[in-house]
């Protein structure tokens, strides 16, 4: 079982977890993450949204926001999992977390964005039930863009 925490995002925790983040998708495709860590203080907070960690604040093994888009949808955004935790369904659990975030918030879609070179992610998303969909949100750091029906609360 994986336990995840909904956390400030500019706890120690979420700070880590946000640098480890940001360092890989740097390193795979050149993203710089300008004012992205400042923006995660407002925009993955409530009521606009949460952020979710796993691990110490020390040593944090992953983490995920969710940012309410409006009444109906929510945005999974900032995913990311230690080496060392790979391979172990700590990603689809956190993927399914998010999710059950989104849905609790009464929202009915989850919708996300990621760059094609992280296959890994690609083939989460898409054995998770996701379907691509045209860019919704003019992510330039995007190519690939996502969305899955949640149901009503509660549902799936």
């Amino acid at each position: 079982m994986h336990e995840f925490r909904v956390v400030d995002p500019a706890s120690p925790a979420a700070q880590r977890a946000l640098g480890h983040y940001f360092d890989e998708i740097g390193a795979a495709f050149g993203f710089e993450p300008g004012s992205a860590v400042t923006d995660a203080a407002a925009a993955y907070v409530p009521p606009q949204g949460a952020f979710v960690v796993s691990g110490t604040d020390e040593e944090p093994l992953a983490c995920g926001a969710v940012q309410f888009l409006d009444a109906d949808r929510g945005e999974i955004k900032r995913m990311w999992v230690a080496p060392a935790a790979r391979g172990q369904g700590v990603a689809a659990a956190l993927l399914a977390h998010l999710e059950d975030l989104i849905r609790a918030a009464g929202r009915t879609e989850s919708l996300l964005d990621t760059n094609s070179t992280l296959t890994a992610a690609v083939g989460l998303y898409e054995s998770r039930g996701y379907r691509r969909v045209p860019d919704y949100n003019g992510n330039t750091d995007a190519d690939v863009w996502f969305a899955k029906s949640l149901g009503g609360p509660g549902g799936g």
